[in-house]
């Protein structure tokens, strides 16, 4: 009974003696909170509020005074924030909306950014995943961010880091080698804690898969122009690429993992573009991947070039004992 009546009385409860307290206004008479979160308004006075109005009119009360707090630059900038914050914080459910749109101006600033829609999903996979188990600061989750986009893309870039924490800090995003160096650091650490069970297998297929993409890139920067005195026409050197590809793969079945580990990926690549080329049936067509040619695609040069070809000759063997491509 003594309960029902104290309810009874908060209901009848007109609220008319409100007093501020904290961040809080709460009515004297019957000690319910009316409304919180209002120690950043500093004019406010305790009269605009009439909470005996009808509910609809309490409520556009409420976003008027939103909205006039918003005309401060100050206030207007954390809510903006707070946002941001609700954006990047998705979860699994999210449409990775920002992230998107930062990739594009990364993009739109011709560095050679290449993410394709499979390196995009790869991007997003690790992401999401990284912060669904550890969800920091907004300012750490974007250094994650842009240090995922990083090591998806430097074996695939000709881009130095610098210039790429340069265009970042003209997007707006403070960052510096150090910062990213560390970030790159951690995402490596638990990303190795979670794949602690990942196999020998496994390992030597991702290194091999990433020396394929890493190959198709190269070549398809190779301008025809540059091979037109040899090559007859576009189509067969299009055709020529893709049998060097399947030789690739070919090649790469044959190379242990033991001698896969601890390489640069990129020096390799560069070194096994020659090695096939070297193989090409007639002397002729062994002209067309030259060293000067690599060197001038990859921005490797032509000693890093030979030692690498060097390297897959002990494994390998001589070239000219491999199968002949025709061209």
């Amino acid at each position: 009974m003594k309960n029902q009546h104290k309810d009874s009385s908060t209901n009848e409860c007109r609220h008319e003696k409100v007093k501020r307290d904290g961040g809080y206004l709460v009515c004297e008479n019957c000690g319910l909170i009316l409304d919180e979160n209002v120690d950043f308004l500093e004019d406010i006075s305790i009269s605009d509020f009439k909470y005996n109005d009808s509910q609809l009119d309490y409520e556009r009360g409420i976003r008027i005074r939103d909205s006039k707090a918003k005309q401060d630059p100050i206030i207007k900038q954390k809510y903006d924030k707070i946002q941001m914050l609700e954006k990047w914080y998705r979860d699994y459910e999210t449409s990775f909306t920002e992230q998107k749109r930062t990739i594009e101006l990364l993009k739109s600033y011709g560095i050679g950014l290449t993410i394709d829609k499979a390196k995009f999903q790869d991007i997003k996979k690790r992401y999401l995943t990284y912060l669904k188990k550890h969800r920091q600061t907004y300012q750490n989750m974007v250094i994650i961010f842009l240090a995922i986009v990083w090591l998806d893309i430097k074996d695939t870039t000709n881009i130095r880091i610098e210039r790429y924490i340069k265009v970042c800090n003209e997007l707006g995003h403070k960052i510096n080698k150090k910062m990213l160096n560390n970030a790159m650091l951690k995402i490596k650490k638990t990303e190795k804690i979670w794949n602690k069970y990942k196999t020998k297998v496994d390992i030597e297929k991702e290194i091999k898969s990433r020396v394929k993409i890493l190959f198709e890139k190269d070549l398809n920067n190779i301008p025809f122009d540059k091979v037109n005195n040899i090559v007859p026409s576009k189509n067969e050197f299009e055709r020529l690429k893709v049998e060097l590809l399947l030789e690739a793969d070919r090649l790469l079945k044959q190379i242990p993992y033991e001698k896969l580990q601890n390489l640069n990926y990129k020096a390799f690549t560069s070194g096994l573009i020659y090695y096939i080329g070297q193989s090409l049936e007639g002397k002729e067509n062994r002209k067309i991947f030259t060293q000067a040619l690599i060197e001038e695609t990859t921005k490797f040069s032509s000693t890093t070039i030979r030692k690498k070809f060097h390297i897959l000759k002990d494994i390998l063997g001589d070239p000219l004992e491999q199968k002949k491509i025709a061209t």
